[in-house]
């Protein structure tokens, strides 16, 4: 049977700073014709009319935790990926900190074996860096995944590397980029024992971003990367937090010729601390949400370029995890399905364009990660591509949120925006509200 090809009209088309009026024609799983006017030859095209509205490419997000194996109660590959395809997200990079951890090739395959069968977007993984796994991180080959990540701060799994000379040898033994969460472990644990001699373990959740301190963040991560200048590591630094740890980082150069490279995540765009009395746990996060003064300076920093890439640190916990006590509470939140929708609304605040959230969340993934073929609305490349129509407005509740967890740190917001259409490897997966039976992922490769 002929593959049915589709034809999207009267789209603006947003690309590498631009946004042009045209059509696109799908052929299979690429994209094949980029023009100002494409007419349907043949009775197997499928037309969709986008309207007017804008088909942007579909969100590489670059650190997402989809919980499997081994936590599959909060989430796993099948639903989360169904999340994101609602959210435009079409590819993701899910981290080492499941059960078992991956942190062997063996258990790396495994997960690489359970996303074929049941992702809906297109996928990789980190590879874990431990202790004690040098052997095993020597064994990956870096084309075929996205990264090594190194937690240099506790959180969900206790993958901690806490040995500085570990550290140095793998930062000096491996080409791979290397993605770090950046928290000061001691700096931590002192302010922890101080509140807990306060409040003992229900201590208010306002105390989060003063025990996962600016201080903790920066020493963190300003260790990190004199050793990635030290021994010449492609470092890339997660979800920063703080307005100082900005300064650490250069918009000198371009991002393909960078070394040291830094992301920013959509909570900590959006929330402040001023939102724990209203929100609680639900905006719990390691790192934490920092001051509305931090949220500017990230925004800057974002805007000039010391951060390169937007993410979201994904990472579900069901509510009745959540409820529990401050030093029982686990930090993370779902946010796939709400990212692209949140960058779109901070558009419609001025504070952000169009052109640019599509550079920080498609474009810019894919040069760092060397992602092949994505992210951009580009001829011969994967036809991942989203319609948003800016002008739809939904408010965030229980029965439209599609994390296995049904919650989301954003209920009750209204978006003005929504995504309408998302289609994965030229085929039509999500279209208004309704996730379609099609598991259309692909293994991401890279050109390495």
């Amino acid at each position: 049977m002929m593959k049915r090809n589709t034809l999207i009209k009267n789209a603006k088309i947003v690309n590498e700073g631009k946004i042009v009026e045209g059509d696109i024609l799908i052929e299979n799983n690429i994209i094949k014709e980029i023009e100002s006017s494409i007419s349907a030859k043949s009775a197997d095209i499928v037309v969709i009319d986008a309207e007017g509205n804008y088909v942007l490419p579909g969100m590489i997000d670059d650190q997402v935790h989809f919980r499997e194996p081994g936590l599959t109660h909060k989430g796993n590959i099948e639903t989360e990926s169904r999340a994101a395809l609602a959210g435009g997200i079409t590819s993701f990079i899910e981290m080492p900190n499941t059960n078992p951890q991956t942190t062997t090739v063996e258990n790396l395959e495994q997960k690489f074996d359970i996303a074929a069968k049941s992702s809906y977007a297109n996928y990789s993984f980190m590879f874990g860096g431990t202790n004690d796994n040098l052997d095993e991180i020597l064994k990956v080959d870096s084309k075929t995944v996205a990264g090594l990540k190194l937690f240099l701060g506790s959180s969900t799994g206790n993958m901690l590397v806490d040995d500085p000379k570990v550290i140095e040898k793998i930062f000096s033994s491996t080409d791979m980029v290397i993605s770090v969460h950046c928290e000061d472990e001691a700096t931590i644990r002192d302010n922890l024992a101080k509140y807990k001699s306060q409040y003992g373990d229900d201590i208010p959740m306002e105390k989060h971003p003063i025990i996962r301190s600016e201080e903790a963040c920066y020493l963190s991560s300003s260790k990190a990367i004199e050793l990635a200048k030290k021994t010449g590591a492609r470092l890339h630094v997660f979800h920063l937090s703080t307005g100082k740890e900005t300064s650490l980082f250069s918009n000198k150069i371009p991002l393909k010729d960078k070394k040291i490279t830094a992301e920013v995540c959509i909570h900590h765009l959006w929330f402040s601390d001023k939102d724990y009395a209203k929100k609680g746990s639900h905006i719990k996060w390691n790192p934490a949400v920092k001051t509305a003064t931090d949220r500017a300076q990230l925004w800057e920093a974002l805007l000039d370029d010391r951060i390169d890439v937007i993410a979201t640190d994904h990472a579900p916990h069901t509510l009745e995890e959540k409820n529990n006590p401050y030093t029982s509470a686990p930090s993370g939140g779902p946010l796939v399905q709400h990212a692209y929708v949140a960058l779109l609304e901070a558009y419609h605040q001025g504070k952000i364009s169009i052109q640019k959230i599509v550079e920080k969340a498609c474009h810019n993934p894919a040069i760092l990660f060397d992602v092949e073929k994505r992210g951009y609305v580009k001829e011969g490349f994967y036809a991942d591509l989203v319609i948003a129509d800016l002008n739809n407005p939904w408010t965030v509740n229980k029965e439209n949120i599609l994390y296995k967890c049904g919650w989301s740190p954003f209920e009750g917001s209204t978006f003005k925006s929504r995504i309408t259409h998302t289609f994965v490897n030229g085929k039509l997966a999500y279209n208004n509200f309704k996730v379609l039976d099609v598991k259309a992922g692909q293994r991401l490769t890279f050109n390495r």
